[in-house]
């Protein structure tokens, strides 16, 4: 939901274009990198458009809860660190495309990761907000 009502850019960042950013996939391809096997990962990884507030645009990675796992905060405390390095995530490509889809509206001047917020047991998010100029 976005943070605030006059909004124009939320319309650009719709859940498809948002799934194009970001595929399903990438969680599997990280955990692959990272653990040697798919299967071993706790949580997929989703983006998600906050809003646009005091000329940041804010999204997040939302960790969702895999069936039969467990989503314990030790598992996703150091992931800012983790996913602003690490090429499969390549956070650095998530935010040249949405810098594509502002089309000029904005330009993305810097990005940095915010600290792990747990929503619920079930779903935690790590920020990621973008400078617009």
């Amino acid at each position: 939901m976005s943070t605030n009502t006059n909004d124009k850019l939320a319309e650009l960042f719709t859940p498809e274009k948002l799934r194009d950013l970001f595929p399903a996939d990438r969680a599997d391809r990280f955990f692959d990198a990272l653990l040697g096997d798919p299967a071993e990962g706790a949580y997929d990884i989703r983006l998600a458009y906050n809003g646009l507030k005091d000329g940041k645009l804010l999204f997040a990675l939302e960790l969702h809860q895999r069936p039969g796992k467990c989503l314990a905060c030790n598992l996703t405390y150091g992931l800012p660190t983790v996913f602003s390095r690490h090429p499969v995530i390549d956070i650095q490509g998530v935010v040249d495309g949405i810098a594509k889809l502002l089309d000029g509206r904005a330009r993305c001047t810097g990005w940095k990761l915010g600290a792990t917020i747990e929503k619920s047991r079930q779903l935690h998010g790590v920020p990621l907000l973008i400078d617009l100029a």
